[in-house]
């Protein structure tokens, strides 16, 4: 038999309902042009940045656990639709977000399948482990013009062989944390939108930058998969990216530093998304509707 709930029991349970409810972040409100599977369908991305402009207040409301649940195209759309903002400096924490192939099967597999000699036998290794497994985010050392990537987990890559010595290290939020897969960083045309510039993470020519570690650094290389991200940014300290593998597009991710985040996040809405621009911000005026009263 079930014990009946006092009212000042009830109470509390309601209570903390409301309050659970509460702590969920509002979702924004961003429009998207409507779309089919066929690419035909697709709205022309200059058309989308004109005709369906984000207020800030509702960039401000942007979460990766939002990002997460779109699929290609509105990630496409919303990208499109963002500026370069200035080149990142410090360590950020970083999330990956796998578009599903027409196969069913994971895109970054279907590309690194692609790929022959050495490298095939990572075709799931880089899928299932390395992703978001291993892989925390990304430095930037904007005065360098240069990045590392941050894994805190080199047991997968050490099991297939894939290091040798010891790697640099960086205590980042109570953890060590390894640095690896140096890159080049500089605004470069998009290769998805190319009326403006993004912030280019080149891996091509890593065997160049100082502190390169052959093994397992050669692996993002041009004797590798030849890795080119790029990113945008959302707001101060939250940026969206494209992640392309011998310049196949693979996957998109997220890079986040709160705590630049929480500190402009008011003052990037009130100044109506005003930012500095490191790269170039191509012909075509943003469109940056304000919220409605």
């Amino acid at each position: 038999m079930k014990r009946p709930i006092r009212p000042a029991a009830a109470l509390s349970l309601a209570a903390a309902l409301a309050l659970a409810a509460c702590s969920k972040p509002e979702p924004p409100a961003i429009g998207f042009a409507p779309y089919d599977k066929g690419y035909q369908t697709k709205m022309d991305l200059a058309q989308v940045d004109y005709k369906y402009p984000i207020p800030p207040a509702e960039l401000a409301k942007i979460t990766p656990d939002y990002l997460a649940k779109l699929d290609q195209e509105q990630l496409d759309q919303i990208y499109a639709r963002l500026p370069a903002g200035p080149i990142p400096d410090g360590a950020f924490d970083g999330r990956i977000l796998l578009p599903r192939g027409d196969s069913g099967k994971f895109r970054l597999a279907e590309v690194v399948g692609g790929f022959t000699g050495t490298l095939l036998h990572l075709k799931g290794l880089l899928v299932e482990d390395i992703g978001e497994a291993l892989w925390r985010g990304k430095v930037f050392y904007r005065d360098e013009r240069v990045l590392r990537n941050r894994i805190e987990d080199l047991s997968v890559l050490k099991k297939a062989g894939l290091v040798e010595g010891e790697p640099t290290k960086m205590q980042y939020g109570g953890k060590e944390t390894w640095l690896l897969f140096p890159a080049k960083l500089y605004c470069g045309q998009s290769l998805l939108d190319a009326r403006r510039e993004s912030i280019v993470i080149d891996y091509f020519f890593t065997d160049e930058i100082p502190g390169y570690q052959e093994s397992p650094d050669f692996l993002a290389g041009r004797r590798g998969f030849k890795v080119r991200d790029e990113i945008r940014m959302i707001r101060p300290g939250l940026y969206l990216g494209r992640a392309y593998l011998d310049r196949a597009f693979a996957l998109n991710f997220v890079l986040h530093d709160k705590a630049t985040d929480d500190r402009l996040r008011e003052e990037f809405v009130k100044s109506g998304g005003k930012a500095q621009e490191d790269c170039w911000p191509g012909t075509q005026a943003r469109t940056v509707a304000m919220a409605k009263p």
